[in-house]
């Protein structure tokens, strides 16, 4: 009573305002309860939306087009090992985990390829697919299919069937989440089947990641109308023989069979709406879908004879450089034939693409090799001299070839284009700024003997494009032929076959072997020597051929028991063809040969210590930096106390290291001032060769580089001062003025990016795809090569070692590898990225490759069987 007496008067007294408040108070809840439900069925829908696209890993499924059950077993990090009885049912499963884990990947790759971006994401696109379809991928893989061998023909169909399987069962966005947000401003799209020609396509599009010199030779064209030949020849010096490593120091004649290791010299040398941004250069866009040629773009790769080793038998480690991608560009997988037969003889694991059949870069029970670009000069600019829809060659008026391409736009009226073709190749000029600019102020020649054309020809001038690609030939072949070859005879044998993009190819094997081939298209040229534009109206100026397999660089167990590649000089200049002037300048595998000739000093190498290498952070500009910085003297106390920061640095770019920063920052303002802050700036694209730049001047003070006007500097102390005191002004604005705080890492730190829906501006959506930033260690022309652009206003990580390994040819088990995010392009997946944390710290995990083995790691196993 007392209670109901005492709240009676509040009621009372207060009745109207406190039945409000009641009010009040029960509609705010139930508006709470209402958003709350409502934001529970959103995230459940969402969830669902997500999830839905995750594949089934365990238990049976029956599918149309196989002949015999067939397993993958996918280990903790969902790596499958795919199990077969035949070569058709072991390509078919293949193709169907690769459709499971990465269609979406899959599709777009394919739309690159043969340039109908414009059709997922319209209008924005256009100008990219012009480009590509100009290229032609698409028609020549086509070409290429239909010359393949019955039994290749049939990997690849084989294949196709499995990837159809998988989206006979699944469509939109329970293929992947992509195929969701694609709906919301493309609701028409359709997934096409997979066909044959879709795989081979991808290796045209790895063939221009790595076309090697282009960028340099366009380079060169652009600054020889303001530079000097003399200081385009300083911009770009040759290779630095005296100083730094080649691959292969003597070219000796290939002979047929070589002997193997227990049975010849060591010593003797063998062989021979969401918002898609509209793209402001095309060349570089179509760089960054594949992959993203430029800074960093390259690999290291060495194997280690057994003399070397704990175990005596041979060690091999590779690490492709590639541009930063989410997912991964690469897929790990494990191909066994139940009964290893010679009817069914595949043995093998290692790295692939999702959309190609077989093992990229990997080991059998037998071999191991592994792949570093080349860097040859595959691709050459033609000037050319175009009168209406003629061309003028050798003083006559020849017809252009011609062809219509029609594009679909999403959202928009089909577009019809004519591409226009020389003898030389499609007609580039219109497609991108940097060939028009050349076809708006053309030279020719070479880097030692720049000439402005005087050829008194009707017409006005256009650049065509030559390049090794564009013509059919018989990579998609040489994949499986590695990846059943047995010894160095049969290695080379296929390794004639990779004939684009040209690569370093090393090898190992479990007799104690290892060798190096350099396969591919290398052209001889005709009176110039590809360094810049060539006049293409002089058939004298044509390519003559391609260097001959058999005089093509090779080495079999040499004498220092160890081959490196990191993309330096395959041969010197006696070497009687000229394969590059543009390699890169060495100083990755001056390093790793340091390192290596150290380990052999001591003896016994095992894995970690090829671990090790592969992680060495060492900055060979920095030791320059830190010797020519150590009498420069700055008023600025900030400043002052940073170079004494620098002297006591290691060199080393690991990613808490304040004395790294601080380095990077300093070269990054040195290299700007001396080139890209003038009137007439000069690229700087290449830390590789802007170190050798630097180098030079730093020991030429009267170098009238050191003087720039536009800033008022008038000599080296002068402008070495200014970049120090910039330097620590600009880390001080980007990471505070405590130097104990400054962090290389965080500087130079990697965002994990989609290739599709990552830039998209809208931040939900990237939220979904993306992941990061996180912070990373190495640094451009490291051994640990996580490269970063010059000049760009930044130092993120934009291209990395895409993958690690190390190959134990004494215990295969016992290998390891790791790659960038995860076997899974499904976002929120387990396998999304979990490979990343040990990427970062640059650390492997173990590769199970035996039966026992992948049983004692296999978490799921699905086994697929004929359906009906």
């Amino acid at each position: 009573m007392s209670t109901t007496t005492e709240i009676a008067p509040l009621t009372d007294a207060g009745g109207p305002r406190s039945s409000l408040g009641r009010r009040i108070g029960i509609a705010v809840f139930a508006l709470v309860a209402l958003v709350t439900v409502l934001a529970l069925v959103a995230a459940g829908v969402i969830v669902w939306t997500v999830q839905r696209s995750f594949p089934q890993l365990s238990g049976t499924v029956a599918v149309t087009g196989l002949g015999k059950d067939a397993t993958i077993q996918r280990n903790a990090l969902g790596v499958p090992t795919i199990v077969a009885d035949t070569t058709d049912d072991l390509f078919f499963a293949q193709g169907y985990a690769h459709a499971q884990d990465r269609f979406w990947e899959m599709d777009f790759r394919r739309h690159v390829t043969s340039g109908r971006l414009a059709e997922l994401f319209g209008q924005s696109q256009l100008g990219t697919d012009m480009f590509l379809r100009s290229l032609g991928w698409r028609a020549i893989a086509e070409q290429e299919v239909e010359a393949l061998d019955e039994a290749t023909r049939g990997y690849y169909e084989a294949y196709a069937a499995g990837v159809n399987a998988y989206l006979d069962d699944h469509d939109g966005a329970s293929v992947s989440l992509e195929y969701a947000v694609l709906g919301l401003q493309n609701s028409a799209y359709e997934i096409e089947p997979w066909t044959p020609a879709d795989s081979v396509a991808w290796l045209k599009a790895m063939a221009w990641d790595l076309r090697a010199n282009l960028v340099e030779e366009t380079e060169r064209a652009l600054l020889a109308r303001t530079h000097t030949p003399e200081q385009i020849a300083e911009l770009y010096p040759r290779y630095p023989y005296d100083r730094n490593p080649v691959i292969v120091p003597t070219v000796v004649a290939a002979e047929e069979t070589p002997a193997p290791a227990a049975e010849t010299d060591a010593a003797a040398a063998a062989p021979a709406s969401v918002v898609w941004t509209e793209v402001g250069d095309v060349v570089e866009a179509a760089s960054a879908l594949v992959g993203g040629a430029g800074e960093g773009i390259g690999s290291n790769s060495w194997v280690v004879s057994g003399d070397l080793t704990e175990s005596g038998l041979p060690l091999l480690s590779d690490d492709p450089h590639l541009g930063a991608s989410l997912p991964s560009v690469w897929y790990q997988n494990g191909l066994r034939c139940r009964e290893v037969t010679e009817a069914c003889a595949f043995d093998v694991a290692g790295f692939g693409f999702a959309g190609v059949p077989g093992v990229i870069v990997g080991h059998n029970a037998s071999i191991a090799w592994g792949v570093t670009n080349l860097n040859n000069d595959s691709a050459d600019l033609y000037l050319e001299k175009v009168d209406g829809d003629q061309y003028w060659r050798d003083g006559a008026l020849v017809p252009l070839q011609t062809r219509t391409e029609t594009f679909a736009v999403a959202g928009g009226k089909d577009v019809t284009t004519t591409v226009r073709s020389t003898v030389h190749g499609p007609i580039v000029s219109g497609l991108s700024d940097d060939f028009t600019a050349i076809a708006e102020a053309p030279v020719t020649g070479s880097t030692d003997a720049v000439t402005v054309p005087q050829d008194g020809l009707s017409g006005e001038y256009a650049v065509s494009l030559a390049w090794t690609a564009l013509e059919p030939g018989t990579t998609a072949r040489s994949i499986f032929a590695i990846n059943l070859a047995q010894d160095f005879e049969q290695f080379r044998a296929a390794a004639e076959l990779f004939d684009v993009p040209a690569q370093n190819l090393v090898y190992a094997d479990r007799q104690g072997n290892i060798g190096y081939q350099a396969p591919g298209r290398m052209p001889i040229r005709g009176a110039g020597d590809g360094s810049m534009p060539q006049p293409g109206w002089d058939s004298s100026y044509d390519w003559q051929g391609y260097i001959p397999f058999a005089e093509l660089p090779t080495l079999y167990n040499p004498p220092a028991g160890f081959i490196v590649t990191a993309n330096n000089a395959v041969v010197d200049e006696a070497y009687p063809y000229r394969i590059t002037d543009d390699w890169d300048y060495g100083w990755r595998a001056a390093r790793i040969v340091d390192r290596l000739e150290r380990a052999a000093a001591r003896g016994g190498m095992t894995a970690d210590d090829m671990s090790a290498i592969q992680a060495d952070q060492q900055l060979w500009i920095g030791k320059r930096l830190v010797a020519a910085y150590a009498d420069v003297e700055v008023d600025d106390p900030g400043a002052r106390a940073a170079l004494e920061l620098l002297q006591q640095w290691d060199t080393q770019n690991r990613t808490d290291s304040s004395g790294a920063a601080y380095a990077n920052v300093l070269w990054d303002e040195l290299v700007q001032d001396l080139f890209t802050r003038r009137d007439d700036p000069a690229s700087v694209a290449g830390q590789d060769r802007m170190f050798l730049v630097v180098d030079r001047l730093l020991g030429d003070p009267d170098s009238a580089w050191w003087v720039n006007e536009k800033l008022g500097v008038n000599g080296r102390d002068e402008l070495l001062a200014k970049a120090a005191v910039d330097a620590y002004d600009r880390l001080v604005e980007l990471q505070g003025d405590d130097p104990d705080r400054w962090e290389w890492g965080a500087l130079h730190a990697i965002t994990l990016t989609s290739g599709t829906f990552g830039s998209s501006g809208i931040p939900i959506i990237e939220w979904l795809f993306n992941r990061g930033p996180y912070p990373v260690g190495g640094g451009s022309a490291v051994v640990d090569a996580t490269g970063w652009v010059l000049g760009s206003g930044g130092f993120a990580t934009v291209t990395v070692p895409s993958m690690r390994m190390t190959v134990d040819l004494a215990d295969l088990d016992a290998s390891r590898w790791n790659h960038l995010t995860g076997a899974s392009g499904h976002a929120f997946h387990p396998n999304y990225t979990d490979q990343f944390e040990t990427w970062q710290h640059a650390r492997q995990t173990s590769w199970p490759f035996s039966s026992d083995a992948v049983g004692q790691a296999t978490v799921d196993s699905l086994t697929l069987v004929p359906r009906g």
